[in-house]
């Protein structure tokens, strides 16, 4: 299978000229002028930027949670993420408390095998890395899994000690691993919960007001202050506020091995969201929390600067009318969590490039190639050049859409409402391809459930 695409202004983290790309089977083989070379399919992008395929490097799809699952699973999650132009997903595999990280991480290949449209990953969130369990890291980074997520939140449930934190990081680092950290501090935030609901706060919108922004930087800082000790790099995920933003800043400054992301609905939504009226609320309780409206330019600001490397989506779906609806009582039974994997890249290009916060390499920059690169995928991902696997996005910047759960042209997943609900937005993915085959054209779904592949990573590289 060839494919040409000729005509394209090609947009990168650090070039941006005209040229036209030629595919053979998955790779691209050539970039140059005027091309002309037969194939199987010609794709005229005039007027039209060809960007790298997103890479997200914080999905969850098919998760247990909350005494439910999440909605979108590998099948319509990814299909969902290849209409938005994300081609490559890092979702998050779990290691069940008492048993082997390595059954965890059998369970999600299970979860993914054949059912993904784009290509994967996985993260494997530690939960109890006692005993010999520490030794099962070492074959984990064999089978291509070099990240580890560890909580600081959800105490009885997902948390992690700051005893076996480090003993976590410690080994981490001797391997060359990389840490991810939730970072709030769930044990404070428990005390405050206890109280609000003594004090008959049962609302949706005291499950943001009871995760502070203190406990988010507080956790942010001690995570930093271990992971020095431990001598292992660390990814802060989901950062939403410009308290934990400041922690980050002061230890890159030092030039400590400290990334992190942020996400959509931190860039662009608020805590207004979870004050709606009756239960509407509810569709907007994750964590951490959305916050007051002026940390979004604190975010934006340190997106810019490269403060924060990565806009990650943390998808994590769940149907509002019956699973939403389990915390209709108290907000504590609520799932946490919102839909976001398919939208991404109009939000950001809309949010960023449109509204002049970020250049257009800076766009590609942060919804592809640095997590590409944080997490082992680059330059296979994440980039297009040479001999990278032709992941690419045939982009709009002039398409205009509503985002809306009754748009069939931005709503593909399974969530019965979008969080982005009546945004409008300007810059579409239209034709999209995965490792050489065209698996979206001109917005609608060509490609194959089960063509995606799983991807091993390499270790991380400062």
């Amino acid at each position: 299978m060839s494919v040409l695409i000729k005509n394209g202004r090609i947009i990168t983290a650090v070039e941006d000229f005209h040229s036209d790309i030629f595919i053979q089977d998955e790779t691209v083989t050539t970039i140059g002028k005027n091309l002309d070379m037969p194939a199987d399919e010609i794709i005229d992008a005039k007027g039209r930027y060809v960007i790298p395929g997103g890479v997200d490097p914080h999905t969850h799809f098919d998760m247990p949670f909350g005494g439910t699952v999440t909605v979108d699973n590998f099948a319509s999650g990814t299909r969902a993420a290849a209409h938005g132009g994300t081609t490559t997903m890092i979702d998050f595999a779990i290691q069940t408390m008492g048993e082997s990280p390595l059954k965890g991480l059998e369970t999600w290949h299970q979860k993914a095998a054949g059912n993904t449209a784009v290509d994967y990953a996985f993260h494997m969130i530690l939960t109890d890395m006692e005993g010999e369990r520490m030794k099962d890291m070492r074959s984990l980074i064999d089978e291509g899994i070099t990240s580890f997520k560890l909580f600081m939140a959800y105490p009885g449930v997902l948390y992690m000690n700051d005893g076996m934190i480090y003993r976590t990081m410690r080994e981490a680092g001797e391997f060359g691993a990389l840490i991810c950290m939730h970072a709030e501090n769930g044990i404070v935030i428990d005390e405050i919960i206890k109280e609000a609901i003594e004090a008959g706060k049962t609302e949706p919108k005291w499950h943001g007001l009871t995760r502070p922004t203190q406990m988010e930087a507080e956790a942010v800082h001690r995570t930093i202050a271990i992971s020095e000790l431990a001598n292992v790099p660390i990814y802060i995920v989901h950062l939403t506020c410009s308290d934990a933003l400041e922690e980050v800043k002061q230890a890159r400054a030092n030039g400590l091995p400290v990334h992190a992301e942020t996400c959509p609905q931190y860039l662009l939504l608020d805590h207004s969201y979870l004050e709606q009226d009756g239960f509407e609320g509810a569709k907007y309780v994750m964590s951490p929390p959305l916050r007051e409206k002026w940390n979004q330019e604190e975010l934006w600001r340190g997106l810019q600067m490269g403060h924060l490397q990565a806009v990650a989506t943390d998808h994590c779906s769940f149907r509002f009318h019956d699973q939403k609806t389990l915390g209709k009582d108290v907000f504590t039974k609520i799932p946490n969590g919102a839909p976001g994997v398919e939208n991404r890249l109009s939000l950001i290009f809309n949010g960023g490039v449109v509204e002049d916060r970020i250049s257009l390499n800076k766009f590609v920059d942060i919804t592809s190639t640095a997590a590409a690169k944080i997490f082992g995928l680059y330059p296979k991902k994440g980039t297009i050049a040479v001999g990278s696997d032709a992941d690419i996005v045939i982009f709009d910047p002039e398409r205009r859409e509503t985002i809306s759960v009754n748009n069939p042209h931005m709503h593909h997943l399974k969530a019965d409402y979008n969080a982005f609900e009546g945004f409008e937005v300007t810059g579409i993915s239209e034709t999209v391809l995965s490792r050489g085959r065209v698996i979206v054209r001109k917005g609608e779904f060509v490609g194959e459930q089960g063509h995606g592949q799983f991807v091993k990573r390499n270790l991380f590289t400062a």
